[in-house]
């Protein structure tokens, strides 16, 4: 409750409730003194006139009656009388005197109070022995009309009263409360930073002094803001005296930046260079090791050899495990995504491993587990490369025993895939302290490791960072003489319900199985069982009608000579084709005699071979086993359709795939491309991106919204100028892939082979050799890039450059236009055309400005673009200028003819 309200209630409400109280009272006294009165009348004036109406009524002097009778009427209040004898009899009744009254009941006069009505009794002195009774009816209705007005007058006056009490209350608070109003509003503006009026002091001693405090407050405030602001002044000088000197000293980080930059540049290109002129003679060493090895030499010549080639392998390992770190370490390193397949990638790291286990009799089995998808995508080259370290360190570091792969699924995500690749060994182990700098870079668990293994310590510290990159983590788990266990995690793209599908399906065919080696042996069972066999021991095959396939494995032991001979005495007597598992090199292989047919295979052995020797050697089984899986071969003509609004890339894109066999349809448009789907199927589809009118995200979402097949055909993007971010959203609005122009022939062949099955020709499917300008001036034409990017044919390269040439004063004519208008986005429509018909020609100065003119366009605005144009009209002009100085198309037409004719 508020001080106001308190005051207000003190002042107001206690005086007008003690005044209320004093006029209830006075009301109700005053009622009481009135009906006190009637009564006192009543009784007055019936014992004066009783005697006289008792003679009367002995009398019977009927006159004397009703004259004494009015005179009682004349009473105030009375409404009715009435008179009975002794006998009950009534004598007198004057007004309207209701129901006949009771008898009495006693010889005293009675007052009846009913409400309002009074009933007077009273006896009347007679000569009778019964007295007779004198009746009064009394109407009280004035008496509660005086009440009322009683109470009025006092409700009246206690208004007045209360009006008077609230102007004395509002004036004694707002004396009270103004200075406190005005101290709170001080206050207020205190707190918020403001300065606030001095206040008057007021008359009471009490809120002066509240006053002089706030004022004294308020003063204070003043003299801290002001040192305040010196402090704050002194300390922005010093700051700015200090950003002055940081600012000097960004300067001269900077410079010190772009000098480490630059002198990692040149350490890049340094290891880069020296990388080529390293292998270049190491290549042509390892080279004659082999061819040398191949002739007669001495035990002791052949041991030195073998130091040789021990040698260039370690230092080509060393050059390649620095040049990775270097580039991991710069952040240089590009992952991409491609299809790969999990157990052709172990089953090839495993047989890349094979011969150093095979020297040491090691056992190497990969298991894929069965949840492991088949359509998985990663980077299977950065994937190999780690895989390869783990399992090398695996195998270098373990004398006896086995190293195991285990890839499993970890977690499943709609469209991620989180696999868990576990590679064990049983070979000397690792303690705490070799576990924790065991990633360290040049770093090996123990300093003599170095010595007796050789390598550089970089192996694991490289595939640290790169599972790290691809979004993984990789942990190791060891104790001394128990072996170890490297784990990493792979985050991979995939579908968790495109489950694999059995390679083979046998239909209950009888396998007898012998392989000494458990997990080995445990997974061949569960891989031929879950093809379809029915797999038993060797020992059952004896007894067992119908095998179809013994697969024996052996060991070393298994190659001594009493062993084989034990072993060929064993294969005369089976009755069925042998598979015989050797853990040794294919040089090494025991030449076993196989009566009933079957082959001699060396362990570790890929799920690819084991299905191919299966296949073969139980073709002669009732049951049909499903062929193999062909490519789709260029007979069966598959249709194209390039969507380009450039003539000269439409036209070297058919001109790159004529010698594949497919049909070629061109589109300039996306609207002519839409034309062309609603009357003819295609199976893949070419389309650039940025054209005019219909660009390549609209003329896309119009062929998936045809329904039907158009929802499955492939469709690649074919860009000039696209960013990681920017694929991505290719990919969302419905594109299947990325190509970036110029196509490379080997990232066409490849998206062909894997999308239509094509087989390519050898031309095409070559790998592209690249041309740089390092520390020159780039040329204006350079036909020998031209005709690389023609595919091999430099007169469609010469007949792309005409085409580029021609288009050049329509280009500059759009990039004026829109630098004028001030227009983004059709100078970005110039550039984005220009840039992609130089993608495809021999013009390295004018695709590098064009391409740079793009980049800086999309990235900073047209402010960044206007001080390279100059450049940009030079470089055209010099374009146009080297093809005013060429034969016309005429002339070498002609020459071309003359030529052929004198070939003739």
């Amino acid at each position: 409750m508020s001080l106001k309200t308190r005051l207000m209630l003190s002042i107001l409400g206690l005086p007008l409730l003690l005044l209320t109280l004093l006029a209830g009272m006075a009301v109700v006294l005053e009622d009481r003194q009135e009906h006190a009165a009637l009564r006192d009348d009543l009784r007055e004036s019936t014992a004066l006139l009783a005697p006289s109406l008792g003679e009367a009524l002995a009398a019977g002097n009927d006159q004397a009656l009703l004259r004494l009778g009015e005179r009682l009427m004349a009473l105030p209040h009375v409404q009715a009388l009435g008179i009975r004898d002794g006998r009950g009899q009534p004598r007198l009744t004057l007004g309207q005197l209701g129901q006949p009254p009771a008898p009495p009941t006693g010889a005293t006069p009675q007052l009846l109070e009913q409400s309002l009505r009074w009933r007077w009794q009273t006896p009347l002195p007679g000569p009778g022995p019964a007295p007779a009774w004198l009746t009064l009816d009394v109407d009280t209705t004035p008496l509660l009309l005086s009440r009322y007005r009683l109470m009025a007058s006092a409700g009246l006056v206690l208004m007045l009263a209360g009006l008077l009490l609230w102007l004395v209350g509002f004036a004694v608070i707002r004396r009270v409360t103004q200075p406190l109003e005005d101290a709170g509003r001080a206050l207020e503006r205190l707190a918020f930073g403001m300065e606030p009026a001095r206040l008057a002091p007021p008359a009471s001693p009490e809120l002066g002094a509240l006053t002089r405090r706030v004022n004294d407050l308020a003063d204070h405030l003043a003299a801290s803001r002001d040192d305040l602001q010196a402090q704050i002044e002194q300390a922005t000088n010093e700051l700015q005296e200090s950003m002055e000197t940081i600012e000097v000293q960004n300067i001269e980080l900077d410079m010190a930046h772009r000098r480490a930059v630059e002198a990692n540049r040149v350490k890049s290109e340094f290891m880069a260079n020296m990388s080529h002129e390293i292998r270049t003679p190491l290549n042509g060493i390892v080279g004659f090791c082999r061819l040398l090895g191949r002739s007669r030499l001495e035990p002791r010549q052949r041991e030195w050899l073998d130091h040789v080639q021990r040698a260039c392998d370690n230092l080509l390992m060393l050059v390649n495990d620095v040049l990775d770190f270097s580039k991991l370490e710069a952040g240089r390193v590009e992952l991409e995504t491609l299809p790969l397949d999990m157990i052709a990638l172990v089953d090839e790291v495993l047989g890349l491993q094979a011969p150093l286990a095979q020297q040491k009799d090691l056992q190497l089995l990969g298991l894929v587990y069965d949840d492991v998808p088949a359509d998985l995508k990663g980077d299977p080259l950065r994937i190999r490369q780690v895989l390869t370290n783990l399992v090398n360190n695996a195998v270098k570091f373990t004398d006896q025993g086995e190293v195991i792969v285990r890839v499993m699924l970890e977690e499943a995500e709609p469209d991620r895939m989180l696999l868990r690749v576990d590679v064990s060994d049983t070979g000397m182990g690792l303690g705490e302290e070799a576990r924790r700098r065991l990633f360290q870079a040049f770093h090996q668990a123990d300093i003599s490791h170095s010595r007796e293994f050789g390598g550089t310590g970089l192996g694991l510290a490289i595939s640290r960072q790169l599972v790290e990159q691809m979004g993984g983590e990789v942990s190791v788990e060891s104790a001394p003489g128990e072996g170890s266990t490297f784990s990493f995690t792979l985050p991979l793209e995939g579908n968790a319900e495109a489950e694999r599908s059995p390679e083979l399906r046998l239909q209950g065919d009888i396998i007898a199985l012998d392989e000494p080696h458990l997990p080995t042996r445990r997974a061949l069972k569960h891989l031929l069982r879950r093809w379809g066999a029915r797999v038993i021991t060797a020992t059952q095959a004896a007894a067992e009608p119908g095998v179809a396939l013994i697969v024996v494995a052996l060991d070393a032991e298994d190659l001594e000579a009493a062993s084989l001979d034990t072993w060929r005495r064993r294969l005369e007597h089976l009755a069925c084709p042998a598979l015989l598992l050797v853990n040794a090199s294919p040089p090494d292989l025991p030449a076993l005699p196989l009566p009933h047919g079957g082959e001699i295979l060396a362990k570790p052995i890929s799920r690819t071979t084991l299905v191919q020797a299966m296949r073969r050697h139980l073709a002669h089984t009732p049951h049909a086993l499903p062929a193999p899986p062909s490519s789709r071969s260029p007979a069966s003509v598959a249709r194209l359709l390039v969507v380009d609004d450039t003539e000269s890339n439409r036209l070297l894109m058919r001109e790159l795939l004529n010698d594949v066999g497919v049909a070629v349809t061109l589109a300039a448009s996306g609207a002519e491309a839409l034309s062309l789907a609603r009357q003819q199927r295609f199976d893949l589809v070419l389309m650039d991106i940025r054209m005019a009118g219909m660009d390549g995200l609209e003329t896309t979402r119009a062929l998936r919204g045809l329904g039907g097949e158009w929802r499955r055909v492939p469709i690649i993007a074919v860009t000039a100028h696209v960013q990681g971010e920017q694929q991505r959203t290719l990919r969302e609005s419905g594109l299947d892939d990325v190509l970036i122009k110029p196509l490379e022939p080997q990232r066409l062949v490849r998206l062909l082979e894997e999308t239509l099955g094509l087989t390519m020709p050898s031309r095409l499917s070559a790998e592209a050799t690249t041309t740089q300008y390092a520390g020159q001036e780039l040329a204006v034409v350079d036909l020998e890039i031209g005709t690389r990017l023609a595919g091999g044919r430099e007169a469609l390269a010469r007949e792309l450059l005409e085409k580029l040439a021609d288009s050049l004063p329509e280009s500059e004519q759009a990039i004026r236009d829109a630098i004028a208008r001030h227009d983004d986005e059709a100078l970005l429509d110039a550039l984005h055309a220009l840039n992609g018909a130089c993608r495809y020609c021999g013009t390295p100065r004018l695709g590098l400005l064009a391409e740079t003119l793009e980049t800086r366009l999309r990235s900073r605005g047209q402010e960044a673009v206007v001080a390279l144009l100059p450049d940009l009209y030079a470089a055209m002009a010099e374009l146009r200028r080297w093809q005013a100085d060429q034969p016309s198309s005429t002339t070498k037409a002609m020459a071309r003819a003359s030529s052929s004719e004198s070939d003739r």
